[in-house]
């Protein structure tokens, strides 16, 4: 038997893992008991090659065209669902009205959106002291009356409705004519108008609602052109013995640009009686441009509410006394008038 070689530990290099016994690489080194300092093994371990880590692939962001579909499909469907949803309740019978006929869903849903035009683009309605109707709790508003018809309590409708932070809504005191004309009639009681009389005022407030009123009644809505802006008599005061016996606050309100939707020159009187009207205007284009005649004219709008004048601290009896009427009338009548004399001077133009 040949005699074996001996070799010197770590002379020659040690098969690596998993490899043939010359496969390896040979490893050199002066120190260390296996011929390398640790430093030396350090290195040459982070020498080896490593597998590449895959990189997680980047989340696109959201998009319109990507993000996840809301519940509910699309913003037409929902307002195709809801509009299907909405005629379901009014074939059916399933939706709710007041005492008064008021009826907010479809006043909400419907009427609103058929005034916010005239509202937001042809007249362009400017609203300032929006703040001065309560939060909570009853109210009266009391503002000027003009225009020929009777738009302006529309729009001041439309103005609390719309931009009142707690989302009130205006319930109007109108003329017993009105719930005398046909389709008029239907229509005011869906919008939450009510007969202006102080039994009916006096439970709305009562209620808690806002309700609005307009004291010049057909001597405002039908003053000649020449008068415009010049508020006409307040009547006995009514609305004031009404916010004394609810204990709600007077909050008064000046309407500009109404005057000039139709400029009335004349007023055929004769023809007013035999129509059982109370006035039958004659403007630059009514009626001799026929139904033309009828479309107002641009104006640009401001409505201002003042300062609410408080009358919760008056005894029950304050109700019956005429004087205190007087004074409170006047008080509030003379808010209106200045207060349309400074957006008067204000205004640059009837139309801009």
């Amino acid at each position: 038997m040949a005699d074996a070689k001996v070799l010197p530990f770590g002379d020659e290099p040690r098969p690596r893992r998993g490899g043939s016994g010359g496969g390896g690489r040979r490893q050199s080194g002066p120190s260390g008991p296996q011929g390398q300092s640790g430093q030396q093994a350090k290195d040459a371990a982070g020498k080896r090659p490593l597998a590449p880590v895959p990189e997680p692939e980047p989340v696109p962001e959201a998009t319109e065209a990507t993000a996840a579909p809301e519940p509910g499909g699309s913003g037409w469907e929902r307002r195709i669902a809801g509009g299907l949803a909405f005629l379901r309740r009014r074939v059916t019978g399933d939706y709710q009205v007041d005492e008064f006929g008021y009826d907010e869903e479809l006043t909400d849903q419907v009427l609103m959106s058929l005034i916010r035009p005239l509202y937001e683009n042809y007249f362009r309605v400017e609203v300032k002291g929006i703040e001065n109707i309560p939060s909570d709790g009853g109210a009266l508003v009391v503002a000027n009356h003009s225009g020929t018809l009777p738009l302006d309590g529309l729009m001041m409708q439309v103005a609390v409705h719309d931009h009142h932070p707690a989302d009130r809504h205006l319930r109007l005191l109108a003329a017993d004519l009105v719930f005398m004309l046909p389709v008029v009639n239907e229509l005011a009681r869906k919008a939450g108008h009510t007969l202006a009389c102080a039994e009916d005022a006096e439970r709305l407030l009562m209620r808690g609602e806002v309700v609005g009123v307009m004291p010049e009644g057909f001597k405002g809505l039908g003053k000649p052109f020449g008068e415009r802006y010049k508020l006409q008599r307040f009547g006995r005061g009514g609305f004031v013995s009404t916010a004394l016996r609810a204990g709600v606050p007077i909050v008064p309100c000046s309407i500009v640009g109404a005057e000039e939707i139709y400029p009335m020159v004349g007023n055929a009187r004769t023809l007013a009686r035999l129509l059982g009207v109370p006035y039958f205007p004659l403007t630059p284009t009514f009626p001799w441009l026929g139904p033309l005649g009828a479309l107002p004219l641009p104006t640009k709008w401001t409505i201002e509410f003042g300062a609410p004048i408080p009358t919760d601290g008056y005894p029950p009896e304050a109700a019956e006394d005429p004087m205190l009427m007087f004074n409170l009338t006047d008080q509030v009548r003379e808010q209106i008038q200045h207060t349309l004399y400074k957006l008067l001077v204000q205004r640059r133009s009837v139309f801009f």
